[in-house]
């Protein structure tokens, strides 16, 4: 009877010891659930590399100091097994985050987004400088010309200019300068359909891209979108009347690298297929890239009587109906702002 008593006492006492032991597990792992992964203020930018597991992850952390429980990390993937489905990429892990936060952060793929931003009025040669610049953008059209990218967007023979969106675009990382382009191109085709089924009546354009052409010009000739309308509506009139645009900017798009930031007047009067000035008619393709408002003043110029237009000096314009009356703003304007500068 001794006996069996005392082996009772025995198996009570490691049961209460394992009840105890258990206990104190449990508590362990529900604090591991609960304790945010050590990370800087700022957060961490973690990569998982191709072939990661869950578990090397897990092994990583713990290196890292982020954690400081291996068995807890492999008894939570036992537990959920769904948490090792995670997938290769760059991600942010901000403060706060847990293990298993983290985790199913993992799981959904939810990689860092870079941003890269194409500014409307910029031409092609700036958006590429910009693009070989952007970190965390794969580089695959440095050594290329405009021709070669034109070529593998599948429009051999176009040219880019004007024929790419400004907009702000997210990337992952991996992804390439050619496939931002391609995004942009691609949204520039849909904006331009788009708009021009939209066009107002009786425009002097013949197909979509004179639109974008006249859409460029206005959008190097006003930053003010209260303008765009009424300086599109000044080329429209000139363009119907046979008058030649006469607008700088194509003429400085038409120099390239030989100008200098100095418009002089043999420049005017140097022929090139941009000068506005010694041709009549639009120029051969757009001479930047122009935006959603540019585009649509385009498509909608504002009704009036005004040919000519001068810069007041604030980024706002005089507009005159008569060249007599353009003179007369532009020795107010152009030449007091030469006189006040000497």
């Amino acid at each position: 009877m001794r006996f069996w008593h005392g082996l009772l006492m025995i198996l009570l006492g490691v049961g209460l010891g394992l009840l105890l032991a258990a206990g104190v597990f449990y508590r362990s792992y529900q604090a591991f659930l609960e304790t945010p992964l050590d990370l800087p203020a700022g957060g961490l930018e973690y990569e998982v590399v191709k072939g990661a597991t869950a578990r090397s992850v897990g092994h990583d952390w713990l290196s890292q100091g982020l954690t400081d429980s291996k068995w807890n990390f492999r008894l939570l993937l036992k537990l959920r097994p769904e948490l090792a489905r995670i997938h290769a990429g760059k991600y942010h892990l901000e403060p706060g985050l847990r293990s298993v936060d983290a985790l199913e952060k993992l799981v959904r793929g939810d990689v860092i987004h870079y941003p890269v931003t194409l500014i409307p009025g910029w031409n092609f040669l700036q958006f590429r400088a910009v693009l070989a610049d952007t970190p965390n953008l794969k580089r695959v059209t440095t050594e290329m010309t405009d021709e070669q990218i034109m070529d593998r967007l599948g429009r051999p023979g176009l040219h880019p200019e004007g024929r790419f969106f400004p907009d702000t675009y997210r990337f992952i990382d991996g992804d390439t300068d050619l496939d931002i382009l391609e995004r942009a191109f691609e949204k520039m085709e849909r904006q331009l359909a788009a708009a021009w089924q939209t066009r107002a009546p009786d425009l002097p354009y013949k197909r979509p891209i004179e639109a974008l052409t006249m859409a460029s010009i206005v959008e190097k000739e006003t930053g003010l979108a209260r303008e765009r309308a009424e300086i599109a509506g000044v080329f429209v009139r000139r363009l119907e009347k046979g008058m030649r645009l006469q607008t700088d900017p194509t003429v400085i798009y038409g120099l390239g690298a030989d100008f200098d930031g100095n418009l002089r007047r043999r420049d005017l009067r140097a022929d090139t297929a941009y000068n506005t000035y010694t041709r009549f008619g639009l120029p051969p393709t757009p001479i930047a890239m122009p935006g959603r408002e540019a585009i649509d003043a385009a498509l909608h110029p504002r009704e009036g009587t005004s040919l000519y237009f001068v810069s007041r000096g604030d980024g706002s314009h005089q507009f005159s109906d008569t060249l007599a009356d353009h003179n007369r703003a532009v020795r107010k304007y152009q030449l007091k702002r030469k006189t006040s500068k000497q």
